[in-house]
């Protein structure tokens, strides 16, 4: 069982103490004593923020193991989703705790989470995970509220509480929202994290004032000269120095142009406050806040003042113009989007447009590499008649959860039969008298073993399965057509590899998964209807 292993390594991103390791292991260690019949339990641990100083969720953690050996309960898995806020994000759309609950579910009978606001913060979301727990006969228990699907006042008592956490969860909101409003007037840096060249630091009245990043605005100020020279060099061309210098880039990882140029775009380098805005194309842009004097609002010293910014622009403008695609991809018209690849670099192929002598001419290109040209009819012609052979006669399959406790009671029903008329046909026994009694017993006795003997271990067992449509893809791509046949290849993660030979010859290879029966399965999304 790989969840209780004692190498498991802890949350990922917190730092855990010595001693909070070796707690770890010891309730690991005695989790894996419990009984293999004992309920599965899965532990939820969640956090909004992640810092250095991080303690919950090694709290949460430790806290939900001891709860899981207090209930006998095994541990099969932990699902650990930091930085992820439970007010925009439900549990089924989380990265850890979402995969649980779409496709693991057979693994565990009981999900355990340290508190109600750890878990959800809208009754709307709770709601959908308690319909869902009855739905697949799981329960749901909280460490530091009185919940417990197993009884009718746990469920009462879990849409109280989650009511008032989404009450409080609104609270916050608007309290947070009020906050960054009043901060937007204020020339002190009150929330949120500085622009790049920028840093926070504290003056004598203890509030927080910008001032320059050392590293990151010699960065920026190298980058502005070199773009203001007369012949100035690329943006990319920028990002390759800093990168093979090893300077690293906002994130902490490598340059590239467009976060340079967002970065270089960004009124707030002239040390006032701005703005996220979304303009006509529905792009996120950085906007100047006036003050009431209707004067930018200055909160620190400027890395570009306002004239040479302004002159920044104009180069970038220039830039930009002068790098636009004369041939641009054909947005919304390449078939087998994301099917299709490049077998040197994964890339893409994309169909993209050219002219020539007033005629248009349409080709797939690899967006990453400088692969040539091919035929669209030619390549998509080729990947039909390939996908139809291997996979055309496939059936269309249904995955469906099955539960195992219907053949479980039989299966106890049956071996207590054969345990029964096993001691009852012993010499002693009522049934070992001869004559037609003991026959009729001896007759039933071979029948309960025979009927153990057909039981398939597998069905006693909580499961996915899969069910036939009726019908096979190919007769599912007649009728839908490339749309429903490049859904269904994204789905599985088949791609058709295309490359050149020495020859010139352009060849096109497919590249199906070894599971392709489980992948291709049509999986039923029971949290679809669910988009509030």
């Amino acid at each position: 069982m790989a969840s209780t292993e004692l190498t498991t390594p802890p949350v990922v991103g917190v730092t855990w103490s010595a001693q909070e390791i070796a707690e770890l292991d010891e309730l690991k260690r005695i989790n894996a004593s419990l009984p293999e019949d004992s309920p599965r339990a899965l532990l939820s641990v969640r956090l909004s923020i992640l810092t250095d100083d991080t303690t919950s969720p090694i709290r949460q953690e430790l806290d939900l193991w001891r709860q899981a050996n207090n209930d006998r309960a095994r541990v099969v898995g932990v699902a650990r989703d930091l930085n992820v806020s439970a007010t925009k994000v439900p549990p089924w759309k989380r990265k850890d705790l979402g995969d649980w609950l779409n496709n693991r579910a057979p693994e565990f009978d009981v999900l355990y989470f340290w508190k109600l606001d750890r878990f959800v913060r809208r009754i709307l979301d709770l709601q959908v995970v308690i319909e869902w727990c009855q739905k697949l006969q799981k329960n749901l228990k909280s460490l530091n509220d009185p919940i417990d699907l197993s009884s009718q006042i746990g469920k009462t008592i879990v849409s109280l509480i989650a009511g008032m956490a989404e009450v409080e969860a609104a609270n916050t909101g608007v309290r947070v929202a009020s906050l960054w409003q009043y901060a937007k007037t204020q020339d002190k840096w009150l929330v949120g994290a500085p622009v790049y060249g920028y840093m926070t630091e504290r003056g004598p009245d203890g509030k927080s004032t910008l001032v320059f990043h050392p590293e990151r605005y010699r960065v920026l100020r190298w980058a502005i000269s070199a773009l203001l020279r007369l012949k100035p060099p690329t943006v990319n061309h920028l990002c390759m120095i800093l990168n093979r210098a090893g300077v690293p880039g906002p994130n902490g990882g490598l340059w590239h142009g467009t976060s340079m140029r967002i970065i270089l775009r960004n009124p707030a380098l002239m040390g006032v406050r701005t703005e996220m805005v979304k303009n006509a194309v529905k792009n996120k842009r950085s906007q100047v806040v006036l003050g009431t004097d209707g004067k930018p609002i200055r909160v620190g010293p400027a890395i570009s003042p306002a004239e040479e910014w302004d002159q920044l622009q104009k180069v970038l403008d220039r830039m930009s113009l002068r790098n636009k695609n004369t041939t641009p991809w054909t947005a919304g018209a390449t078939q087998f989007l994301g099917v299709i690849v490049c077998h040197k670099c994964g890339g893409n192929y994309t169909k993209r447009t050219n002219q020539n002598k007033g005629k248009k001419y349409f080709y797939l290109r690899c967006r990453v590499c400088k692969s040539a040209g091919e035929n669209p009819e030619m390549i998509y012609g080729a990947l039909v008649e390939n996908v139809l052979e291997e996979l055309g006669d496939h059936p269309v399959e249904y995955r469906e959860y099955a539960r195992g406790e219907e053949v479980r009671k039989r299966l106890r029903e049956v071996e207590a039969g054969i345990e029964h008329y096993m001691k009852e046909l012993a010499p002693g026994g009522k049934f070992a008298v001869g004559g037609f009694v003991q026959e009729t017993a001896q007759k039933t006795f071979d029948s309960l073993v025979k009927e153990m003997a057909e039981i398939d271990p597998e069905s006693t067992k909580d499961r996915w399965v899969l069910t036939h449509g009726g019908k096979t893809f190919r007769q599912q791509w007649e009728t839908g057509g490339v749309e429903e046949m490049t859904k269904d290849l994204l789905r599985a993660e088949i791609k058709f590899a295309i490359r050149r030979t020495e020859e010139g010859e352009t060849v096109g290879e497919l590249l199906i998964p070894e599971d392709v029966k489980e992948r291709l399965a049509i999986r039923e999304d029971q949290f679809a209807q669910h988009s509030f």
